[in-house]
């Protein structure tokens, strides 16, 4: 498995470039497009003495088997133009994995990567169900950021549920 991480750069950057870099990537490679990840950290933020310098300056590792080490001029050059369409200064770093020092478990009963074709889309689902809902009022006690157990959470339930009886009689009582 080859994995180029990308630091300085925004990770929808990285996601757009990988799409459109994976097949020169493999094909430089000699290799299967399956065997090519990115990987972009969220906010992929790169620093030089205190100042931000994501889209000025780009470091990329390139972690990859040693096998691959006789393309790693080619891979480069290919890198440092590509990238420099998106960042000012681009750094690249290979590190090599020796053999028999990586492993990987594939489960066969999925597809290996997701892909546009195989992604659900709710763009595209049945919108059939939507008028199921009889009331689609909102029930203040669905929302996730109440905590019940907070003293100085507003109660939002029927205060006097199991009571009704008891307020009865003493209306009753009262009059």
């Amino acid at each position: 498995m080859i994995t180029i991480q990308v630091l300085g750069l925004d990770q929808y950057v990285i996601g757009h470039y990988s799409k459109d870099s994976t097949t020169d990537i493999a094909n430089i490679l000699e290799t299967s497009e399956d065997e090519i990840n990115f990987y972009a950290p969220c906010d992929s933020l790169l620093f030089h003495n205190g100042v931000e310098q994501t889209s000025w300056n780009t470091v990329v590792f390139v972690k990859i088997p040693k096998r691959y080490e006789i393309f790693e001029a080619k891979l480069a050059d290919y890198l440092l133009k590509t990238l420099k369409e998106f960042s000012i200064n681009v750094e690249i770093n290979f590190e090599y994995i020796a053999e028999g020092k990586s492993y990987e478990y594939v489960n066969e009963s999925y597809p290996r990567f997701l892909t546009e074709k195989n992604i659900v889309n709710v763009n595209d689902m049945d919108d059939s169900d939507e008028d199921d809902d009889v009331n689609d009022d909102s029930d203040p006690r669905d929302r996730s950021d109440l905590d019940y157990n907070d003293p100085d959470q507003l109660y939002l339930g029927n205060a006097f549920e199991g009571k009704e009886k008891e307020l009865d009689e003493l209306d009753k009582k009262s009059k």
